[in-house]
């Protein structure tokens, strides 16, 4: 529980701090960057933006081992990283000529040029390798948001193509760039990309197989940021909505993979190539974002965010007014906390949050604690009995005795019984109709209050369909039950049950329970 309104997303698992500033130090573009600050030694001439001259971006390239257009693209992101991040610092001419000597060092400029500036080691450069965890991973995240401005901005040489910025002579004019003509709206693009790495966040947190490091393909991602949920099969307007989304991403995913947010592996050239010539089945025209061959949807892309990644989305967040809890937050709390908090969770980060909690007490109190924490005929409280069944999955043996003091309580005799028999203890007594039916509502409305549009999913119909086969006349006693949500139990099965009589059954019940309470 947060306490407040603010906004909340899903709790994540993540590493000790020490292992994500070894792997930002490990991310190519920060590693890059911080070599480049290295070999500026006593300092590099430098333009007014603290940009190199074409010799020395060279020289940082072959500093690199990087060699072609590409290793020079490379080279001139690291030496901008290097300076958005105080890994270097400009240091403004004060009148000399500009002849330091700089030849001589092995990261001078030695081209003779005359320069704005001069480049030096800056502050930050000594944190990386003697400050805490946490300074380098405030490096690091100074790169990241470098980076995510970089990718959601156009390519320099796109937008001057846009406007017909270049002259005759193929150099920019600048009384000819016309920015209102341009199709780009900054703040637009970089809510996008982040609208997609939120709903990668997301994914993360809740789905088992992306937590436990599945890829996502990148037509899943797009799908999710421009098709609506509830559209079983896309239509070609959405299809060609995908399509341009992919290609948004499939840009921006590259250039952010550097700086270790993400790993990505890229739509199929191939495919581009396709599209470019018109062909079908290009990323273009994806046949069907949700299709089932996997080898063939992989060629569109596949994503996911590394534990960095997460890290430092979830620093995001946080600065954004958003409650983004880590696993663990919970384990000193206390078991009404924990239960209140656990329906938010996913699977996974579920049973990992309750077993840190169980770690710090001892199994006999802690069951006690929790059955204490279920009771309750507070709207939540259903909720709160069912997340403590599932905390109750992973205690041992040792909490039975806690158990059986319960076995005669209107609130947790169910659920106490459903534990000792399925661990196969003695002695257990049978629970009476009323109990069971009790029990029933109770779980109907914790399904209910769980899941958003919960009257509406497959798991609650095929539950509601068991529950009327196996009981004879169950309406005709389902109405009875003393039970806060009874009414709105009986409600939720008349619209769900496909059977038209039940449905009608299920209405008349729900009218009578509310009309006695």
């Amino acid at each position: 529980m947060t306490g407040d309104d603010r906004p909340t997303v899903p709790p994540v698992r993540l590493p000790a701090e020490a292992e994500l500033a070894r792997d930002a130090l490990a991310s190519p573009l920060l590693s890059r960057a911080a070599r480049l600050a290295r070999w500026a030694g006593e300092g590099v001439r430098v333009g007014a933006g603290g940009e190199l001259s074409d010799e020395s971006l060279e020289r940082a390239a072959a500093h690199l081992g990087l060699d072609g257009e590409d290793g020079l693209a490379h080279a001139e992101r690291a030496w901008d990283t290097a300076l958005d991040t105080g890994l270097l610092e400009i240091r403004e001419d004060d009148g000399a000529d500009g002849d330091s000597g700089a030849d001589e060092n092995d990261g001078a400029d030695g081209d003779g040029e005359a320069g704005d500036g001069t480049a030096v080691p800056g502050e930050e450069l000594s944190l990386l390798t003697g400050g805490a965890p946490g300074d380098v991973l405030d490096v690091w995240r100074d790169g990241l948001e470098a980076a995510l401005a970089d990718a959601a901005a156009p390519a320099l040489e796109d937008l001057l193509g846009e406007l017909g910025a270049e002259g005759e002579d193929g150099r920019i004019d600048p009384d000819s760039l016309d920015l209102d003509a341009l199709d780009w709206d900054p703040e637009e693009e970089a809510d996008f990309l982040d609208g997609a790495l939120g709903n990668l966040y997301v994914l993360t947190a809740t789905d088992p197989a992306v937590t436990d490091g599945a890829m996502v393909p990148l037509p899943v991602l797009a799908a999710s940021m421009v098709a609506p949920e509830d559209m079983e099969h896309p239509t070609d307007s959405v299809l060609e909505d995908v399509s341009t989304a992919m290609v948004r991403l499939d840009e921006q995913f590259r250039m952010l993979e550097p700086i270790g947010i993400v790993d990505y592996r890229p739509v199929d050239e191939a495919l581009i190539e396709e599209a470019d010539g018109g062909e079908p089945g290009g990323p273009d025209e994806p046949d069907d974002f949700g299709g089932p061959d996997e080898e063939d949807l992989a060629r569109y892309g596949m994503v996911r965010l590394t534990p960095l990644g997460l890290y430092g989305l979830r620093q995001r967040l946080l600065e954004a007014g958003v409650h983004a809890p880590v696993v663990g937050d919970l384990a000193r709390e206390s078991a009404r906390e924990l239960l209140a908090a656990l329906p938010g969770h996913g699977e996974e980060a579920a049973r990992h949050e309750i077993e840190l909690w169980l770690a710090r007490r001892a199994p006999l109190e802690a069951a006690r604690e929790l059955l204490a924490a279920a009771r309750g005929d507070d709207r939540d409280a259903p909720r709160r009995r069912l997340a403590c069944q599932q905390a109750l999955s992973i205690t041992g043996a040792e909490a039975e005795p806690a158990l059986r003091e319960v076995l005669d309580d209107g609130h947790l005799g169910g659920l106490a019984r459903v534990w000792l028999s399925e661990r196969g203890f003695a002695d257990v007594p049978a629970p009476s109709e009323e109990m069971v039916f009790w029990l029933t509502v109770d779980t109907l409305a914790a399904q209910l209050a769980t899941e958003e549009g919960g009257d509406d999913s497959e798991e609650l119909r095929e539950l509601v369909r068991g529950l009327v086969d196996q009981h004879s006349g169950f309406f005709d006693k389902a109405w009875r039950v003393d039970h806060p949500a009874t009414g709105e139990v009986l409600e939720a099965m008349s619209r769900v049950h496909p059977d038209r009589k039940a449905a009608k059954d299920a209405r008349k019940a729900a009218y009578r329970a509310r009309s006695r309470g």
